[in-house]
C-alpha cells in the first residue's frame, strides 16, 4: 500500500510554512490591483464569448424558397376609385395577369385615407356586354339632360332614378345611347313622369358637368348609377348612396331592369320606396357603388423570379377612361417581398446584425399625392426596386435559416398620353448575401479564463519580487551610508 509520504512527494504545489512568510504593503497593493484586473479581464473575455460573431459572403442564389417571390403591399389610393382599379402582373417571360382578384382585397376611403364601408366587393368578371342594334335617330331623346343644378331636386323627387354618366368622345357611350333612348322612352310611356313618376331615366354628360361627374366618383364612361330617394341621402352635397349596372347594353335588358326597380314599389304609396331599400337585385349586373373616391388594395401576389412589374391600373371591357381624370396618388404602408417575417425572427436578425431588416420595407410611408387640379395630367408614378436576397444561418434556427430579401428603390413621375397607373418595376439579383453566425468554443473560453488568472497571478508575482528586492536593496544602501 502506497503510504500518504510518498503520495505527498509529487506535489507540484509545495506548501511554505506560514511562520517563514512575510506580508508586505506592497504586495498586498499588488493582490488588490491583481484581483481587479482578473475580473475585468473575465468580463472582457466572457462578452466577447457572448457576442454574435458573423461571417459574410456573397455567392449564387440556389432559390431553395423556389421558384416563386411573394409580393405583400398595402397601398392607399385617395384620389382612384375601387370600381375599376386592378391589380396586374407581368415579366419578361411572357406571364401577364390582369384584375387578379383572388388574393386581394379592396376598401373604400375618402380623400384622408380613412374608410368608408366594409371591404368593396367587385363581383366576378362578366360575360361580354350586350349591345342593341338601334340607330340613334330612329328613337329620338327618351331621358332628360341632367346637370348639377336639377340633380338633387330631380332626384329627390323620383324614387328612382337611373343616370347615364357619359362622354360624348367615349365609343361605348356612343354605343349605348341609342338602347338607352329607346329604353328611356318606353319607361316613361309606361310610367309616365306626371302621372305615374316612380322611375325616371336620366344622362350626364362629364365632360360638362365635371364637378357633379366627379362627386359622383365617375371615372369611366358610361357609367349607369341607380339612385334611391330616401334614407340613404348623406350630408355631402346630399348624396346618395347608389348602385352601378354592370349588365347587357341592348334596350330588352335595359327595360327589363328598370322594371324589376319599379316593381316593388307600388303607385299608391311611393313612400314605401323608404324603407324598402333591401329589394334589390342580388344578380352581377347590379352592385353597390363606390361610396367614395379612394381605394385602398391590400393582399399579396406571387410572381415568378425574374425581371417583372406589379401595376395598379384601371380596366374594364366595356368602359373608356378618360386620362386626365385618373389620379393614381398613392401612399405605401407596406411593401415587402418574401415570406413574412414574424418579430421573433425580425429580433434575431437585430441580434445577428444590428441594420438588418432596414430595407426590407423600404417603401413603408412613402407618399406621392398628385394636385387634381394640376395642368399636368396624365401622370404615372414608378417605382425602380432591385431586390436581393439575404440567407441568415443562426443558432437559434438549425436547419431553418431566416430568409429576407432587402431592396432599394427609386421613384419617378412621368407625364404621357396614357392612362395614369401606379407601376412597380422588380429585379431580383442573381446573387445572394449569405450570413453565417459562427459559434464560438466553450473550452477556447474556459482556456482563455485559465490563462488570464496564471498570467496575472504570475505577472504580479514578478513585479511583487521586483519591487521587494529593489527595496531591499534600497535599505542596505541607505544602512551603509549610515556605517
Amino acid at each position: 500500500m502506497i503510504s500518504s509520504h510518498k503520495i505527498k512527494s509529487v506535489d507540484f504545489y509545495r506548501k511554505i510554512p506560514r511562520d517563514l512568510t512575510e506580508a508586505s504593503l506592497s504586495g498586498a497593493g499588488l493582490s488588490i490591483i491583481a484581483a481587479f484586473s482578473m475580473v475585468f479581464l473575465f468580463g472582457m473575455e466572457l462578452n466577447n464569448y457572448l457576442t454574435v460573431s458573423t461571417s459574410t459572403s456573397v455567392i449564387v442564389d440556389k432559390s431553395s424558397d423556389g421558384e416563386f417571390l411573394r409580393i405583400d403591399f398595402n397601398i392607399s389610393f385617395p384620389a382612384l376609385s375601387c370600381e375599376f382599379a386592378s391589380v396586374d402582373v407581368s415579366d419578361v417571360l411572357g406571364t401577364n395577369r390582369l384584375n387578379i382578384t383572388k388574393t386581394i382585397r379592396k376598401y373604400s376611403i375618402d380623400s384622408d385615407l380613412r374608410p368608408t364601408g366594409s371591404e368593396f366587393h367587385s363581383g366576378p368578371i362578366s360575360k361580354d356586354i350586350k349591345h342593341g342594334d338601334e340607330v340613334d335617330e330612329e328613337y329620338g331623346e327618351g331621358s332628360i339632360q341632367v346637370n348639377a343644378h336639377n340633380f338633387d331636386r330631380i332626384a329627390h323627387h323620383h324614387p328612382i332614378l337611373v343616370i347615364n354618366f357619359y362622354a360624348p368622345w367615349c365609343p361605348w357611350s356612343n354605343r349605348l345611347k341609342p338602347s338607352w333612348e329607346k329604353a328611356a322612352k318606353i319607361l316613361r310611356e309606361r310610367y309616365d313622369p306626371e302621372m305615374d313618376g316612380r322611375i325616371l331615366l336620366g344622362k350626364v354628360d362629364c365632360t360638362e358637368e365635371v364637378e357633379l361627374c366627379r362627386r359622383n366618383h365617375i371615372q369611366a364612361y358610361p357609367s349607369i348609377r341607380i339612385f334611391r330617394k330616401g334614407s340613404d341621402v348623406r350630408d355631402n352635397h346630399g348624396h346618395h348612396d347608389h348602385e352601378s349596372y354592370y349588365g347587357d347594353r341592348d334596350t330588352d335588358s335595359l327595360v327589363a331592369t328598370m322594371e324589376s326597380l319599379v316593381a316593388p314599389i307600388p303607385l299608391e304609396s311611393q313612400r314605401l320606396a323608404l324603407e324598402n331599400k333591401s329589394n334589390t337585385s342580388t344578380d352581377d349586373t347590379k352592385r353597390p357603388a363606390p361610396r367614395a373616391g379612394g381605394c385602398r388594395i391590400e393582399g399579396f401576389v406571387r410572381v415568378k423570379k425574374v425581371p417583372g412589374n406589379l401595376v395598379i391600373s384601371t380596366h374594364s371591357g366595356a368602359h373608356s377612361f378618360d386620362a386626365s381624370q385618373i389620379n393614381v396618388s398613392h401612399v405605401i404602408s407596406h411593401l415587402s417581398f418574401g415570406k413574412k417575417i414574424s418579430p421573433r425572427m425580425m429580433s434575431d436578425m437585430k441580434r445577428v446584425l444590428p441594420y438588418l431588416g432596414g430595407s426590407h420595407d423600404k417603401l413603408e410611408g412613402w407618399a406621392s399625392i398628385i394636385d387634381p387640379d394640376d395642368t399636368k395630367a396624365n401622370v404615372t408614378i414608378e417605382h425602380y426596386l432591385q431586390i436581393v436576397k439575404t440567407e441568415v444561418v443562426t443558432r437559434s434556427y438549425r436547419g431553418n435559416n431566416l430568409v429576407e430579401y432587402e431592396y432599394t428603390a427609386h421613384s419617378s413621375l412621368i407625364h404621357s398620353p396614357d392612362i395614369p397607373v401606379a407601376k412597380f418595376h422588380f429585379e431580383l439579383s442573381p446573387m445572394q448575401v449569405l450570413i453565417t453566425e459562427d459559434p464560438k468554443s466553450f473550452s477556447h473560453f474556459i482556456t482563455n479564463i485559465c490563462a488570464i488568472i496564471g498570467g496575472v497571478f504570475t505577472v504580479a508575482g514578478i513585479l511583487d519580487s521586483i519591487l521587494h528586492n529593489t527595496l531591499r536593496f534600497m535599505k542596505k544602501v541607505e544602512l551603509g551610508k549610515n556605517i
